[in-house]
């Protein structure tokens, strides 16, 4: 599995001058393109795209130095078609422009190509089951969230906000199968991982879903089911993704990722738990075949 993981990062290396095929870099990795994404994000901390985008421009920071070459050749050569498109993105990264970076003596920033390493894991136990799930109709409040890479979203924070006690009484009502209790839903649809999902602070229910909520159908799947506790850190994270899935047998499916729990205190954006609280991670997969 090192050894595959490895291997795809060598092809992104390999191509950053070219145009890098996703479904090249799963077929070496030995899984699927919407797996390697996820499992990619949540290890590196960054999406798979945001990597190849800094380790290229990482390369045309080196490339500049080079003042017999264009700028514009430089751009063309990392996959920007327009000086404005490039200038933009290398400002971005390094905090100046491509041609103040050839002029002057300014830091530039390096992200240094990944790589995958053994590490001494598995020190705590990690309890989970994995079920079939017939389809179930999901009913809550959502939001189109814009994802950020340290605490809670605020679009997920805004539903908890504008959510008022007498809606959240309702919502409540409305449980009437499994999962029982309050579920918090991420889903994007498509393979393309993208910074934005749907969030949904939502029951499972049989019932008509009311005007004013919104319903998210999810098809049967097999889950797999982690038992874990609130608050809790992206470290764990990187157990489900960097020691579960490499030694089960299991890939992530493309559907929702659901968290059973907890309640929240409506009118709130920050929840503040005072202790810990048990809540089910709810992951769809699919047998590596």
């Amino acid at each position: 599995m090192l050894e595959h993981l490895n291997g795809a990062l060598d092809y992104i290396e390999q191509n950053l001058e070219n145009e890098i095929d996703e479904q090249e870099i799963a077929k070496r990795a030995f899984c699927s393109v919407y797996h390697f994404k996820r499992m990619f994000a949540y290890l590196a901390g960054i999406p798979l795209q945001e990597y190849i985008r800094r380790r290229r421009l990482t390369h045309a920071a080196l490339d500049l130095q080079d003042k017999t070459v264009k700028v514009i050749d430089i751009a063309v050569k990392y996959g920007y078609h327009s000086p404005d498109s490039f200038t933009r993105a290398f400002h971005n990264l390094h905090g100046i422009t491509p041609t103040e970076a050839r002029m002057t003596n300014r830091s530039l920033t390096s992200y240094p190509p990944m790589t995958f390493r053994i590490s001494i894991g598995g020190s705590e136990p990690m309890r989970y089951r994995i079920e079939q799930k017939e389809a179930l109709q999901l009913i809550g409040v959502s939001n189109r969230v814009v994802a950020i890479d340290h605490g809670e979203h605020p679009g997920v924070e805004q539903v908890w906000k504008s959510t008022d006690n007498k809606t959240y009484t309702r919502l409540r009502s409305l449980n009437n199968v499994e999962p029982f209790g309050i579920v918090h839903v991420s889903f994007s649809e498509g393979v393309r991982i993208q910074r934005e999902f749907d969030y949904y602070m939502a029951v499972a229910s049989t019932e008509q879903c009311p005007e004013n909520l919104s319903h998210l159908i999810v098809p049967a799947m097999t889950w797999v089911i982690f038992e874990v506790k609130v608050p809790w850190e992206k470290e764990k994270w990187h157990r489900i993704y960097g020691e579960w899935f490499p030694s089960s047998g299991y890939e992530q499916a493309e559907g929702p990722m659901i968290q059973v729990g907890p309640d929240i205190e409506v009118g709130l954006e920050k929840q503040v738990f005072t202790e810990e609280i048990d809540v089910e991670i709810w992951i769809p997969i699919v047998k590596i075949s």
